[in-house]
């Protein structure tokens, strides 16, 4: 053999080595959701969400503190929630240095407490360490055991931005009852949770979805093929979700376009299930995360609603998430 076809054989295996030929990160056959959950994250520190007044004066709001800001110190000693926060200001006097997050940069605020005419020590801050919730389950990797779901952020409705959380969790949900979505107002399923029966950690809140690990026995779940965005056309596909107790059934959709441009509206598509139209009104609080199966494959997951016609909603696709989740 000439040196010249060694050296050209020798090229195409360092290709190879370097750029495989599955460069999936996720598994090409993936559990399918459906599953109502219950989610509860918490924040990396304190979230203020609004002021109030303290004899008159707003105390928080003139020392400069924002909506938006998170503390997580107080004289430099780390602030982990509500409670530890109400620890650390037990029985200051004079000024106190809070450090907070805001936009991405840490500013530091002093600010002197004080107390009301019950002689409450008070600050002027109506804050949060953490946001409850219901969605449906997207999918879970077996060999991972990544799960996704919402197909979105998770927002803090007061700031109107992506809640930065520090972990958080997912359990057991049933479905109660169903307030119907109408032209202008979309609906929701209201659910009882059992916060006993976790299923699995979140670790992030992405525009994409939240994302963790599962930690319960899936081996009883149907695994489904992942389809690539190539694999989608418009026409009849299906959703899997709940709207009775903890029963996951198909309903039938439309796809209407697709939208390959966008990072998280890629599915345009109606609801036509007579029965589900009759059981919600149409895309419902809480679908969030409800896979969209088409020709045997999960392709994305409900994402939106569109207020002013509620049969119709929006979906991402499943391997915006997956690639997302396994980051």
């Amino acid at each position: 053999m000439k040196k010249k076809d060694k050296l050209l054989q020798l090229l195409i295996v360092i290709a190879l080595l370097l750029f495989p030929f599955n460069t999936l990160a996720y598994s090409e056959k993936i559990v399918v959701g459906g599953d109502t959950i219950g989610i509860e994250v918490h924040s990396k520190g304190v979230l203020i969400v609004d002021f109030y007044e303290v004899n008159g004066k707003f105390l928080a709001k003139d020392a400069g503190f924002q909506i938006g800001d998170i503390i997580t110190k107080v004289d430099g000693k780390e602030v982990s929630g509500i409670e530890s926060l109400t620890e650390q200001l037990e029985n200051k006097e004079g000024k106190v240095s809070f450090t907070v997050e805001r936009n991405g940069k840490v500013k530091e605020i002093e600010m002197s407490l004080e107390k009301d005419e019950n002689n409450v020590l008070k600050t002027g801050l109506y804050i949060k360490d953490q946001i409850n919730g219901v969605g449906t389950l997207s999918y879970i990797d077996p060999e991972t055991k990544i799960f996704g779901s919402l197909g979105h952020e998770i927002i803090e409705r007061a700031t109107i931005s992506k809640f930065e959380i520090k972990d958080g969790e997912i359990y057991e949900a049933s479905v109660s009852n169903i307030i119907k979505s109408e032209d202008g107002k979309a609906g929701e399923k209201n659910s009882i949770y059992n916060r006993d029966n976790v299923y699995g950690t979140i670790k992030e809140n992405e525009v994409t979805g939240i994302f963790g690990k599962y930690t319960e026995d899936f081996s009883d779940k149907e695994m489904m093929s992942v389809g690539n965005s190539s694999d989608i056309h418009t026409g009849k596909a299906s959703i899997r979700t709940v709207i009775n107790n903890n029963d996951i059934e198909e309903f039938s959709i439309e796809i209407i376009s697709l939208n390959d441009n966008s990072k998280t509206k890629n599915i345009l598509f109606e609801i036509t299930d007579e029965r589900l139209l009759k059981e919600t009104g149409g895309v419902i609080q809480g679908m969030s995360g409800s896979p969209i199966i088409q020709d045997e494959k999960i392709i994305g997951a409900v994402n939106y609603v569109i207020v002013n016609d509620p049969k119709r909603g929006y979906g991402i696709f499943i391997t915006t998430m997956l690639e997302e989740g396994e980051n």
